[in-house]
């Protein structure tokens, strides 16, 4: 369980106190946040725009270009800096992180197999794990870009992003979605407009979707029970993509909810707004 049990608006915290207007995602730059930089350029034409070796979104708003960066959870806190590409010379942005202390949670897996890998079970994950990055880095040039979404399933929050997690006490990667618990069979539906990337069984995921939103912007979609789509099919907001369950690596039916911007595994919360988010208080 995670400690102090949090409440979900609690977690909004950072993006509400910096008065964020909810129709883009939350301009919260810590580790595993988004950073919404303003850019000095005029036309009509989005610029290329670059953080570290990955191209990231670029959008819109009253007149100027702003890019939207994901940053890893691994990013530390100080000086970043973009790279424009626009002309002869690139030019360097540079914007602030802060830093972020996320909460523990301890987790007691009656199996030891899916806390030690085997041999085989880790040749699996490792195959596994080309077909995931395809998907979590997967580039397609769009206009239109959904950054505001809703809630894919009804729930409660069961795990929130950025938890530095332990399975059987030994320490493992930080916590890279949002869980939201709920009945084995209950839908799952597309938060924003996209096409599916791949749909897969994995070893820790269990069944799982992946769509494509655009400009570098990827939702997964893990451990669920049933696939309802297939790769290639475009899918509405609203729509369903799967069900409730509790496949590959899971204690109990949930949907792990992960969003990928330029493939740094960011908060999904802060493309949620604040009046779509009424989940119930952790549990104790």
């Amino acid at each position: 369980m995670i400690k102090g049990g949090l409440a979900l608006f609690a977690l909004l915290g950072s993006a509400l106190a910096a008065g964020t207007a909810w129709a883009w995602p939350a301009h919260d730059p810590v580790p595993g946040g988004v950073a919404v930089v303003p850019l000095e350029i005029s036309g009509s034409r989005a610029p290329l725009v670059t953080y570290g070796e990955r191209r990231v979104l670029v959008l819109q708003r009253e007149g100027r270009w702003h890019a939207v960066v994901g940053l890893p959870l691994s990013a530390r806190p100080g000086v970043h800096r973009l790279e424009l590409r626009e002309g002869e010379q690139p030019q360097r942005i540079e914007f602030s992180v802060h830093d972020k202390d996320y909460p523990t949670q301890h987790i007691t897996l009656s199996s030891n197999r899916r806390v030690n890998l085997s041999e085989a079970d880790l040749a699996r994950h490792q195959r596994e794990r080309v077909k995931m990055d395809a998907a979590l880095t997967h580039w397609a040039d769009a206009s239109e870009v959904p950054v505001r979404f809703t809630l894919p399933v009804e729930g409660r929050l069961s795990s929130p992003f950025g938890l530095r997690r332990y399975f059987n006490e030994q320490p493992r990667a930080p916590h890279s979605g949002l869980d939201i618990a709920a009945p084995e069979g209950t839908p799952v539906t597309a938060p924003a407009p996209g096409r599916v990337l791949s749909v897969g069984d994995y070893f820790f995921n269990g069944n799982t979707v992946f769509l494509d939103h655009g400009q570098g912007l990827v939702t997964m979609y893990a451990h669920l029970h049933t696939i309802e789509v297939e790769p290639g099919q475009q899918v509405a907001q609203g729509e369903v993509v799967g069900t409730v369950g509790m496949t590959g690596r899971a204690t109990g039916p949930h949907l792990h909810w992960g969003v990928s911007l330029n493939d740094a595994r960011v908060d999904p919360l802060l493309f949620v707004e604040l009046q779509e988010a009424a989940l119930e208080e952790q549990a104790p």
